[in-house]
């Protein structure tokens, strides 16, 4: 069923859950549920906006031979980091790194909302209302849209409360066109940290190339304000010189751009009993270097077992608390200065394999392991830094 946001406020839609927000999220979650072949389920997705198109791209890393594998536009066994002293080349097995572009996420889900005879409401959600045993979606003029048994609300918002350090991920990137061969389609560039850096962050490049005729680079900060797009322009053309490429030559195809929150200040990700946050207002972006696609695809498969086998739709926490911990402790050392974050990510790599590092950014390290990464990071800094933590802990409560 399709209802325009006029027509679904005139009658309101009871179902067993509502996903309210359409983007990254709630379209893993929609596949999920296609997969998880959920009979009977009764779904409404409450969006302004229906997604479909290439209006993002999400890398990532994680083991081949998953559903995501025949959306790929490219994956990498190898990917390079280099810093203005040496270009090291990570062997990621058994993970690869892979690059996923929106369209064919968003159809999959799609197609997964025809199957379910999901209702979509066409309109923009406001407050949502839990009384225990049903949750009311409204309109932001507060004219009810949907009454559901489960919310799951993937729509951005901040921390409950400041943390102790807020930065941002933040990007522009330039899908690049050749007429004749000029990217190495076989190796990405993960990290290219010979980027000016910034006086308060750290800056990086990094290349995806779909074909030698086809890439994406992108130049990316971790620091706390954005910049204009006159100077994300002006890094681009920088860092593409940096690569030997002759703009002139090349045709900008596409623009693609973001911010995403790095911050220790804590999000909810179960504001009330039968309403659940998913993305990143239920903690799924990592705070350390905003990476979300992995968290996310890991709440829509809990969710969608859960749902299958009868269970409340409750996801797993996306990390553990120490890691958290650790990513809290990392922010505020670089955020003081106590630690140069180039040479933090180059001795983080140089000291550990690959695959222990990608996989405790996706949270997925044992304590063993990340006993060994703590040891691998500079001790005096991030002692201050932990200490500094702890104090901040303390006069908040």
């Amino acid at each position: 069923m399709r209802w325009s946001g006029r027509q679904a406020s005139q009658v309101i839609t009871d179902v067993d859950v509502a996903l309210v927000g359409g983007g990254g999220a709630a379209s893993l979650l929609l596949a999920a549920l296609g997969r998880a072949g959920v009979d009977g389920l009764r779904v409404a997705i409450v969006d302004p906006v229906h997604k479909r198109g290439q209006d993002r791209t999400w890398a990532f890393w994680g083991e081949p031979g998953t559903f995501l594998d025949p959306l790929l536009s490219a994956s990498w066994d190898e990917v390079d980091v280099v810093t203005p002293a040496r270009r090291r080349v990570l062997r990621l097995a058994p993970l690869r790194y892979a690059m996923l572009r929106s369209a064919p996420l968003y159809e999959l889900a799609g197609d997964a909302e025809k199957r379910l005879d999901a209702v979509r409401v066409t309109a923009p959600a406001g407050a949502v209302e839990d009384d225990g045993e049903r949750v009311t979606v409204t309109s932001p003029d507060g004219v009810p849209l949907v009454r559901a048994a489960w919310v799951l609300d993937s729509r951005p918002r901040k921390p409950e409360r400041p943390g102790l350090t807020t930065w941002l991920q933040h990007f522009r990137g330039w899908w690049l066109e050749s007429d004749r061969p000029t990217f190495e389609p076989g190796r990405a560039v993960l990290m290219d940290f010979r980027t000016p850096q910034p006086e308060r962050g750290i800056s990086f490049g990094y290349v995806l190339p779909v074909s030698d005729r086809f890439a994406l680079i992108e130049y990316t900060e971790f620091s706390p304000a954005t910049l204009s797009g006159a100077a994300y322009d002006a890094a681009l053309r920088t860092y593409a010189g940096l690569l030997g490429l002759d703009l002139g030559a090349l045709r900008v195809r596409e623009v693609e751009e973001g911010v995403i929150p790095m911050t220790d200040g804590p999000f909810v990700p179960r504001p009330s009993p039968r309403v659940v946050r998913l993305g990143t207002a239920g903690g799924a972006t990592r705070p350390s270097t905003g990476y979300t696609f992995s968290a996310m695809a890991r709440q829509a498969d809990d969710i969608a077992r859960a749902l299958a086998d009868g269970r409340p739709p409750v996801p797993a926490p996306p990390y553990p608390a120490r890691h958290l911990w650790m990513d809290a402790v990392q922010l505020r050392a670089l955020d003081r200065g106590l630690t140069d974050g180039v040479a933090f990510f180059d001795r983080l790599f140089d000291r550990n394999p690959a695959d222990r590092v990608l996989r405790f950014l996706d949270g997925t390290t044992t304590w063993r392991e990340d006993l060994m990464l703590m040891a691998s990071s500079p001790t005096l800094p991030m002692t201050r830094a932990a200490f500094e933590h702890a104090m901040h802990r303390v006069r908040r409560f």
